[in-house]
């Protein structure tokens, strides 16, 4: 038989197919995935907000001491990182919001508040104390608020340039999406904001929230959130879940929704499916119980953050939405504890992989690649550090990395 003759009709047969592949799913986004989006107000940000939010959670904490170090069942080393990563990085995304966080307030009042908004992000940037990743939200592209959105948009983005240029880590949200057309206009926004102002091209990239039933089931019956996705011409690079807007949207009461609801789960499961291998990354929604008041409702909001967190975490959305400074360190504390419980077993299964070693675990390569991922997600976020992986792998953090994303996909 001609296999090689075969084969090369093959390749010929499938090159649009591979094309394709190529394209639309190139892997895992590189770079660092914050662990959470921290919202605030528009009218609420004003320049040093993030150091003020970091002193807050760690005030909280030592007026709770032993409340908090109880429900993180005593572990004075899990405690010590909290607080040190609530002093030098207490906010890793940071999204000031003109949507639901701020309301309908007329032209002039808004305006005002995006030039505030703009203003201040570019004094925190210039004195090195923003976050690494930040952002706004903007008003959705729904008829009755599309003027109003792009209008903040665009005046935001002229008072945060310079040269020329936008910021490493900016992005905007776009709420409310209801069709993949609207993800086609928003391409459309950043393409002739590009050319307007003279930025970079696919410089402006954006998320999409996922918070109407519209997302995940279009007139037709199919899942619109893949065909969202691909329509944003490469710029989309998350999805965000709206816990309270879906859920409402569906007809959920009040005292139900919840990140946890079974309806919240096929929405994000669906979201998980369209996302995958894209190099779109998954953030959770947010809780509306915040650990604020006396210690009853302290405790309430800390015990339900930590187990939502942990939660989304076993779920793989590795970031969720923070809306209360208080909610930092149960934030941190679930996360750390996440990866610090599972290094060990990761540990286990990659040693016996790069020894070849049958273990009581027989991994596929897709696996380790989950296993080295996960590692690297904990360094990322401070679990623990590069050190201590090559001390108990015997992988430096590169080498882990070429395994969480290999050449080929």
């Amino acid at each position: 038989m001609d296999l090689a003759g075969l084969v090369g009709r093959l390749d010929e047969q499938l090159t649009d197919a591979d094309a394709d592949l190529e394209q639309l799913y190139p892997g895992p986004a590189a770079g660092r995935q914050p662990v959470h989006t921290v919202y605030v107000p528009a009218d609420s940000y004003t320049a040093g907000l993030v150091t003020r939010y970091g002193t807050a959670a760690h005030q909280v904490v030592a007026q709770h001491r032993s409340l908090f170090l109880g429900l993180i069942g005593g572990d004075e080393t899990l405690l010590g990182r909290v607080l040190a990563k609530l002093e030098h990085e207490p906010v890793e995304d940071l999204r000031i919001d003109f949507e639901a966080g701020y309301g309908d307030r007329g032209d002039d009042a808004e305006d005002a508040a995006v030039v505030a908004a703009a203003t201040a992000l570019r004094e925190d940037l210039d004195a090195g104390v923003a976050p690494p990743s930040f952002g706004i939200r903007f008003k959705s592209l729904e008829r009755p608020t599309r003027e109003r959105g792009v209008r903040t948009l665009v005046l935001f983005l002229e008072g945060i340039a310079r040269d020329d240029a936008l910021p490493p880590g900016f992005v905007v949200t776009l709420p409310k999406v209801t069709s993949v057309a609207q993800v086609e206009a928003m391409a459309r926004i950043c393409q002739e904001v590009e050319l307007e102002m003279g930025l970079a091209e696919r410089s402006l990239v954006f998320e999409l929230q996922v918070e109407t039933p519209q997302a995940i089931v279009g007139p037709d019956g199919t899942a619109l959130v893949a065909p969202m996705i691909h329509a944003a011409e490469g710029r989309c690079t998350g999805l965000h879940y709206g816990t309270y807007d879906y859920s409402a949207s569906i007809g959920i009461s009040a005292a139900h929704q919840s990140l946890d609801h079974p309806a919240a789960d096929y929405a994000k499961a669906v979201m998980q499916a369209a996302a995958a291998g894209t190099g779109v990354r998954l953030s959770d929604g947010s809780t509306n119980i915040l650990p604020v008041g006396d210690e009853f409702d302290v405790r309430r909001g800390w015990e339900t953050h930590l187990r939502l967190v942990r939660r989304s975490l076993e779920r793989g959305f590795y970031q969720g939405w923070d809306l209360h400074p208080h909610q930092l360190p149960t934030r941190y504390a679930a996360t750390f504890a996440f990866f610090r419980d599972g290094l060990d077993d990761a540990v286990t299964r990659l040693s016996a992989w790069r020894a070849q070693e049958s273990g009581a675990v027989a991994d596929e390569p897709a696996t380790v690649k989950a296993l080295a991922g996960f590692v690297g997600r904990g360094v990322d976020c401070g679990a623990f550090t590069s050190g201590e992986v090559t001390d108990t792998t015997g992988y430096d953090i590169d080498a882990l990395a070429r395994l969480a994303r290999p050449a080929t996909y």
